[in-house]
């Protein structure tokens, strides 16, 4: 279940919401545990995950292989989620991880606590709802979609 370029004809073009939800469950657990217990090495580890989905598809992913029962109780077994979206989400949850990491190598540790716990928001408000990171993705579309208008 690799995530590919939409235009590739094997892509995966919908992945299963408690796939989804399962990574999300994850990323909420892991930077709680790494902010309150102090332990900023967890951040690493969940970047390390992060990329091997993005990479390599859900399958690749250790929350997904033991949250996902609990997921599909939760969301069910049918709904799907837009793969070209994941993979956009994903990559902003890389780029929050790095830059927490990158504030760690500087000793800024309040910078990357804030920086993770961010991220971490935005996977809990995903579970609970909303998604940042598809309001994003939506304005990002919508102006590539005007700017390609105006350009004709």
């Amino acid at each position: 279940m690799i995530l590919k370029d939409a235009n590739d004809k094997g892509a995966q073009k919908e992945v299963p919401l408690s796939k989804v939800r399962s990574n999300q469950i994850g990323i909420v657990i892991s930077i709680a545990i790494a902010i309150v217990f102090d332990l900023p090495w967890v951040f690493a580890v969940l970047w390390l995950i992060q990329v091997l989905t993005l990479l390599f598809g859900p399958g690749a992913n250790v929350f997904v292989t033991l949250l996902e029962p609990l997921a599909k109780s939760i969301y069910g077994k049918k709904n799907t989620e837009a793969a070209e979206l994941v993979k956009f989400n994903l990559s902003i949850g890389v780029t929050f991880l790095t830059l927490s990491m990158l504030c760690l190598s500087l000793q800024w540790t309040l910078a990357a606590n804030i920086i993770a716990g961010l991220m971490g928001l935005a996977a809990l408000a995903a579970l609970l709802g909303y998604c940042i990171g598809c309001t994003i993705y939506f304005q990002y579309k919508k102006y590539k979609a005007l700017r390609g208008q105006t350009k004709s």
